[in-house]
């Protein structure tokens, strides 16, 4: 038993780092947020913040990276089921790239607490 699940954690990993890969190569909206996550991250190790407040700014950045691919997982589906650009079709990727903005200004009001106080 305990082999079989090594096995499938192995084959999770495999599956994720190419949709990873995949993505890195075809979508500029997670060389963004990746490129904004560099920053932010770095000043949050940087700074003289509690563990707590750098825990939240770190994993908030990890939520946009998790948001995007979601998004770009939707966007293909929604391109593969609907190729007549539906107005459902639309608003299907219109929400979910609206999901990866609700979790950056997330991360945004994050910064302001943690700043601001």
């Amino acid at each position: 038993m305990l082999r079989r699940e090594w096995e499938r954690l192995r084959n999770r990993c495999i599956w994720s780092w190419a949709g990873w890969r995949r993505a890195w190569a075809e979508e500029p909206s997670l060389k963004f947020w990746t490129c904004m996550n560099i920053p932010s991250a770095a000043l949050a190790l940087w700074l003289p913040l509690t563990r707590s407040e750098t825990m939240i700014i770190l994993m908030g950045g990890v939520l946009i990276l998790a948001a995007e691919l979601l998004n770009t997982g939707i966007e293909r589906v929604v391109d593969i089921a609907d190729s007549t650009r539906s107005d459902q079709a639309r608003d299907a990727k219109d929400m979910a790239s609206a999901g990866v903005a609700l979790s950056a200004i997330a991360v945004g009001v994050a910064w302001a607490v943690v700043l601001v106080g």
